[in-house]
């Protein structure tokens, strides 16, 4: 015995200490057939045991290559949290993921998700794996497995939060490194849907700054989901010679262009070539946030940028008129210059 134990008239149970397993398998019959609907022929259905199987057809493949990215929402949870809105969460959970590796010209296969939550609520759970589902939809993948775990004593009443982890494939030979990157070439704009999943932290409190059908308004346009650009990318990436893709995810334009530049080439980048969406000059008056902030924390409308030369980029926007060139590569020092804003 280590210590003295106090007397208990009831012995313990997982319960008592906080974790509801019944609550759980509720949970998990509600989503089952939600989740089976994103297999396809490549899945080994073997929902519910101890790891997904995926067998994937590999035969167009010379050299196969696979892709893995894991991502999370941030916290634009909590807005979801406090808005009472959790079927969309799960599909910016499958975009951040999915539109990390076709960067890399990558074609997602499968998809994995992870909720972390205070109290299972069967409904929530449900509701939150529904778009993890959309998304994979959206993205042609395959949920093939996750995890709910009930942890009281981690998290507040209320609130979860979300991780996933995508794997795709593709051929060595086409690999996206932006090696092909030069001196002329045009960068490419695909729009975003809004704030997409990064800048929460300051876009809640600008916010929480708004009182009544003001504030309502801004959170609702804060929780649109993030566009999946798999299908775009992957079709442009067969048809076309695509020199480097970026997601533009935390740290904007400045630093997620700047991860496929090579050293001596510059990224110039005009500001007032595309329209902004609302949602960014609403946060930008009401916080009074400078330029610079603006485009450090957020996409600015950008959600995805493509390089290449300018015949190709012609023939691109024929085909798609919403994508547009923003910007050009200079020879120059691995910089991103953002033309058009009000430096500190």
């Amino acid at each position: 015995m280590i210590g003295a134990e106090k007397q208990m008239s009831e012995s313990l149970s997982y319960k008592d200490a906080g974790v509801d397993i019944e609550a759980g398998y509720a949970s998990v019959k509600k989503f089952t057939p939600k989740v089976k609907s994103t297999f396809n022929s490549q899945v080994l259905d073997n929902f519910g045991s101890f790891g997904g199987l995926f067998c994937p057809d590999i035969s167009d493949y010379e050299e196969p290559v696979l892709v893995s990215g894991t991502d999370g929402v941030g916290t634009k949870v909590l807005l979801a949290i406090e808005q009472n809105k959790h079927d969309t969460v799960g599909i910016d959970l499958v975009a951040m993921c999915v539109n990390d590796i076709i960067c890399l010209g990558a074609k997602p296969l499968f998809f994995l998700d992870y909720i972390g939550i205070h109290q299972l609520d069967p409904d929530k759970v449900a509701a939150i794996v529904g778009g993890v589902v959309d998304g994979c939809k959206m993205a042609r993948c395959a949920l093939i497995g996750g995890e709910t775990a009930e942890m009281r004593d981690v998290y507040k009443t209320g609130d979860y939060d979300l991780a996933g982890f995508a794997v795709g494939i593709v051929d060595k030979k086409k690999i996206i490194t932006g090696d092909k990157v030069a001196a002329g070439d045009v960068i490419l704009r695909l729009p975003s849907s809004g704030l997409h999943s990064n800048g929460y932290s300051l876009a809640r409190k600008v916010i929480d700054m708004l009182e009544g059908e003001a504030k309502k308004a801004l959170a609702e346009e804060a929780l649109i989901p993030t566009i999946i650009y798999v299908q775009k990318v992957l079709l442009l990436c067969a048809k076309y010679d695509i020199h480097a893709i970026a997601n533009i995810t935390g740290g904007g334009l400045r630093e997620n262009v700047e991860r496929v530049l090579t050293t001596d080439l510059d990224a110039v980048i005009d500001t007032t070539s595309w329209d902004k969406l609302p949602i960014f000059e609403a946060i930008q008056r009401v916080g009074n946030i400078s330029d610079h902030e603006m485009y450090k924390t957020f996409n600015m409308s950008v959600g995805m940028v493509m390089v290449t030369n300018q015949e190709t980029a012609d023939k691109i926007m024929e085909e798609d008129p919403t994508i547009s060139i923003i910007g050009k590569i200079a020879n120059g020092s691995k910089k991103v210059i953002l033309e058009g804003i009000i430096e500190p």
